[in-house]
C-alpha cells in the first residue's frame, strides 16, 4: 500500500511539474512569437493580397496537420490494440483484401486533394490576375547579378551595382502597382517576404504581377532563384512611402540624370534603353 501512495504521489509531482514547465515556456513567449506562430513562419502581410495568400498557408498546414494527426493516431492504435501478447500462440491471422478500406483510403485522399485543388486554383486566379491600368507601372529587369527598377510613366530608373549596394524600388502606399518582370540573361525570381508573392524572371519572357502595398516602411527584397556565383548578393530594399514622398523622389532621379529605361541592366547603354 505505501509503495502504491508513494508511486502516486511521484506521478502527481511529474504532471505538477511538466504543467508548470509548459506554463512558464508560454509566458516566456512574446506577442510577436505567437504571432509568428499563428503565421506559421510567414512575415507579416505588407499587401492587400498578402492576407489571401497567408491564409492558403495556413489552412495547407492545417490539413497536413490533420492528416498527421489521424495516421500517427492510426498508427499507436495499431501497436497497442494489435500487439503480440505474451499469451498468444500463434501470430494474428494475415487479412488479404478488404473491399471497404480499400475504397476508404483511395476515397478520402481524392477528396483532400479535390479540396487543397479548388482553394489552390481559386485563389491563384485571383492573385495572378494583372491590372492593365495600375497607379504605378514598374519594369523590373533582373540580371547577373542586380536590379534594374524602371518607373515606366515617371520615365526613370533606379540600377544596383553588381557585386555592391542593390537598388531600392519606392512605391507609393495604397496605390496599385503592376510589375513586368523580365531578364537579359539567365532565370531570376523577383521575391519580397513581406510581400508573401514571388515570380520567376524568365530570359526571352514577360511574367506580370500586380501587387497593392498597405504598409508604410523599409522591406528586404532578393532573388529566390539560384542563379549563378553572385546570386547571394542579388539584393534589393524596398520603400513604401506616401504619394509625396515617392513623387519627390522621381524628381530626385530625374535630377541625377537616371531618365528613361533600361532593359538589359547595363549602364553602358543609351539610358532609353536602345
Amino acid at each position: 500500500m505505501r509503495r502504491n501512495t508513494a508511486s502516486g504521489g511521484r506521478r502527481r509531482a511529474a504532471v505538477l511539474a511538466l504543467g508548470s514547465m509548459s506554463a512558464l515556456l508560454l509566458a516566456g513567449c512574446s506577442q510577436s512569437t505567437v504571432d509568428q506562430w499563428k503565421r506559421v513562419g510567414f512575415p507579416e502581410p505588407a499587401t492587400e493580397e498578402g492576407p489571401r495568400i497567408l491564409s492558403l498557408w495556413q489552412g495547407s498546414w492545417l490539413a497536413a496537420m490533420a492528416v498527421a494527426v489521424l495516421v500517427w493516431g492510426l498508427i499507436f492504435w495499431s501497436i497497442i490494440v494489435y500487439r503480440r501478447r505474451s499469451h498468444d500462440e500463434k501470430a494474428p491471422d494475415q487479412v488479404r483484401y478488404n473491399l471497404p478500406m480499400e475504397i476508404m483510403y483511395t476515397v478520402i485522399p481524392l477528396i483532400m486533394i479535390g479540396g487543397l485543388f479548388f482553394f489552390t486554383a481559386r485563389d491563384q486566379s485571383i492573385l495572378t490576375k494583372v491590372d492593365q491600368d495600375p497607379d504605378v507601372k514598374v519594369d523590373v529587369v533582373g540580371f547577373r547579378w542586380s536590379w534594374t527598377f524602371n518607373y515606366v510613366d515617371q520615365n526613370t530608373y533606379d540600377i544596383g551595382v553588381p557585386g555592391g549596394a542593390g537598388p531600392t524600388l519606392w512605391l507609393p502606399v495604397d496605390q496599385t502597382v503592376t510589375f513586368d518582370l523580365t531578364s537579359p540573361d539567365v532565370i531570376h525570381s523577383f521575391w519580397v517576404p513581406s510581400f508573401l508573392h514571388k515570380m520567376d524572371v524568365i530570359p526571352g519572357r514577360t511574367n506580370q504581377l500586380t501587387m497593392t502595398p498597405n504598409k508604410i516602411g523599409t522591406y528586404a527584397g532578393k532573388c529566390a532563384e539560384l542563379c549563378g556565383v553572385d546570386h547571394s548578393r542579388m539584393l534589393f530594399t524596398v520603400k513604401v512611402v506616401t504619394q509625396e514622398e515617392f513623387d519627390a523622389h522621381m524628381q530626385e532621379l530625374r535630377a541625377k540624370g537616371q531618365f528613361g529605361q533600361l532593359t538589359t541592366g547595363r549602364t553602358t547603354e543609351s539610358a532609353q534603353g536602345v
